[in-house]
């Protein structure tokens, strides 16, 4: 078994090669699409809704299935970058992403999307794990504080523009087109990215855990599964907890067989270290709160509110916008002051941004959400810089790109949980409460009929093509039972912020990276 190769971090790159700068600049070009892509993709869910005739638990799926991919397979992709280079499976992903984004424009049915949109986050779950590795790489320990706020930067720079882009395309082009702006971005960083980036690797790795592979996937998928079809099921049901007993066994069965593999998929040493286990738990926490409030919110801005995408992304834009500026100064903050009173103090301002949203009205105003969102900016970008630090930069470099796995698949597992969790919760809110507000009217609905009627208050709308009096009790009933549910929804989200701030007590700061990256290539 070789051993792996260093190359001084301080030698004078080849055609702009290894450059740390222009290698941030490159992956960033990469991970562009995938955070234009969650974005726009928030803004068109409405009107893929309406063109498609998807039902609330088709549009969960849309970002449900995306997720879930790209969260059983991240582990994995961060150890083919470690095994094959992560600069070829960067570059696989980039390529990947972009041809499945055309395909998903070309895509005439929901269920179509929906697969397209699940190998879309396979190809994502390629790149971004080797982003954060290459960066690992070409950063020398006492300056990964830096490239983490530049990186969160330009993620917040994409974030901003994609609610402005999605809801421009969407308006005036169609749905079809916030998928095929992919394309052209993919190209440019597929250019870039072959010029720009120095080839690393693991070489004392030798094979992929396959076993392992098999054995998270399943975990995985069963635990995503129950918890989406629960509130169709039932959470007492038998299928439901059958799914979850499986999540259980199949977890069991992977972690003994990690401790046995001579090279396995997730070397359990790694949260041997305190700050890297709680840095995944935090990244898990931060996203259920974030992608599962945020949601619901594109619901309440185009079905409860009636604005435009346009106007949807435009309301969403403090929040992305704030980005731009929180993740540089998290960055410095917690260079300063270190993790531990950076990340519990960014969970304490999500919690509190958390809790305004929940006080939201349906008649709220531009400034009644635009305040919570500025909230959430500052908020959250210190534990998305601090969590990915204290990740990838306490691992050991031979193991960056399954570090940059973990930090990624915690985010998207927070991120699928908590789409699907909170999902369910604003879903039975609704049902409970939506026949109260109809009052009399509900008397003269069948039980099929209601059910329909529950799913369409789910994501603030009535049914069309009612005499305009009946209309209006339809209406009204369905945007103050959607926020009710939406209102528990934030109110979760609070309580999880809270849970991740006094976990946050808990981090040390990790320790710097020694010696130079490795590098093959």
């Amino acid at each position: 078994m070789t051993q792996a190769v260093s190359v001084d971090a301080d030698a004078p790159p080849e055609r702009g090669q290894g450059h740390p700068w222009l290698t941030l600049l490159a992956v960033s070009l990469g991970v562009i699409m995938v955070m234009l892509d969650g974005t726009v993709v928030a803004i068109a869910n409405p009107v893929i809704q309406v063109e498609l005739k998807a039902t609330l638990a088709d549009l969960q799926w849309v970002t449900s299935g995306y997720l879930l991919a790209l969260a059983v397979f991240l582990i994995t992709a961060g150890k083919l970058g470690d095994l094959f280079g992560h600069k070829r499976v960067f570059l696989i992903g980039v390529a990947g992403f972009a041809l499945t984004s055309l395909a998903i424009g070309l895509s005439s049915s929901i269920g179509v999307l929906i697969a397209l949109r699940v190998l879309q986050g396979l190809f994502g779950a390629l790149l971004q794990p080797a982003a954060l590795a290459l960066l690992r790489s070409a950063f020398p320990g006492e300056k990964l504080n830096m490239a983490m706020g530049a990186w969160g930067a330009i993620i917040g720079l994409s974030s901003a523009a994609g609610p402005i882009v999605g809801g421009l395309l969407v308006e005036n082009v169609s749905w079809q087109s916030v998928f095929f702006i992919n394309v052209p971005v993919g190209v440019v960083a597929l250019v870039f990215g072959l010029w720009a980036l120095r080839e690393n690797r693991a070489s004392m790795l030798s094979r992929v855990d396959w076993l392992g592979v098999v054995l998270l996937s399943g975990a995985m998928f069963s635990l995503v599964w129950a918890i989406i079809k629960a509130p169709e099921w039932g959470w007492g049901d038998a299928k439901t907890l059958g799914f979850l007993a499986a999540t259980v066994v199949i977890g069991a069965v992977f972690l003994f067989w990690q401790s046995k593999a001579s090279e396995p998929l997730l070397p359990l040493s790694l949260f041997r270290n305190a700050s890297v286990s709680i840095g995944t738990v935090l990244m898990i926490l931060m996203s259920f709160a974030m992608f599962g409030a945020m949601f619901f919110l594109t619901f309440f801005f185009q079905g409860v509110h009636g604005l435009t995408p346009l106007d949807s992304g435009l309301r969403m834009l403090p929040m992305s916008a704030g980005m731009i500026v929180a993740s540089p100064i998290a960055g410095v903050l917690i260079g300063k002051l270190g993790p531990r009173i950076t990340i519990a103090g960014g969970m304490v301002i999500t919690a509190f941004a958390m809790f305004l949203m929940s006080r939201l009205s349906v008649e709220a105003a531009f400034a009644d959400s635009a305040i919570p969102f500025v909230l959430l900016a500052f908020g959250l970008s210190p534990v998305f810089v601090g969590a990915t630090e204290i990740i990838v930069g306490n691992a050991p470099v031979e193991l960056s790109g399954v570090a940059g796995g973990v930090q990624n698949s915690a985010m998207q597992v927070g991120g699928a949980l908590g789409t699907a969790i909170l999902g369910a919760v604003v879903s039975a809110k609704v049902a409970d409460v939506l026949p109260g507000y109809l009052g009399p009217v509900a008397q003269g609905v069948k039980p099929e009929e209601m059910a329909g009627l529950k799913a369409l208050a789910s994501v603030g709308q009535a049914p069309p093509g009612l005499p305009a009096q009946v209309a209006k009790t339809f209406s009204d009933a369905a945007h103050l039972s959607f926020m009710d549910g939406l209102h528990l929804g934030f109110v979760v989200s609070t309580a999880v912020a809270l849970v991740a701030a006094a976990l946050a007590l808990f981090v040390k700061a990790g320790r710097k990276t020694e010696g130079a990256p490795v590098h093959m290539g």
